[in-house]
């Protein structure tokens, strides 16, 4: 959506300054629907960087997801989720879930809460 909707938005910057990870949200982006946990972008690019970290050969790349010095801007131009699928057919990738994140711009229409197929 190339005007984003202004209640995802500060649904996104409630999550940024109250510092939560328990808004469950899904969203629907070009070609796919992602399910998963809103985390605010420090908390993304930590666990980011430590899962990086964790591999001998993207270990480089974990320096790329330090948090910058600067605070984050005060309207969210993106969505961070973790423990996130993306819904195909009658399954989820990747099962655990995963770390996503999304331009608002992008998404087309969202609920809040997360699906999974048990709930079908």
């Amino acid at each position: 959506m190339s005007n984003p909707d202004g209640l995802l938005v500060d649904i996104a910057a409630m999550v940024e300054s109250e510092h939560s990870n328990q808004m469950s949200l899904t969203v629907v982006v070009p070609g796919a629907v992602i399910t998963g946990r809103l985390a605010p972008v420090t908390l993304w690019w930590e666990r980011v960087a430590e899962v990086l970290q964790a591999s001998e050969h993207l270990k480089p790349f974990a320096a790329l997801f330090a948090p910058p010095a600067d605070d984050p801007p005060t309207r969210p131009t993106h969505l961070h989720l973790h423990r996130a699928k993306i819904l195909q057919g009658d399954f989820a990738l990747p099962h655990t879930g995963g770390m996503y994140r999304i331009a608002i711009e992008d998404i087309s229409s969202w609920t809040v809460g997360d699906f999974s197929y048990s709930d079908i």
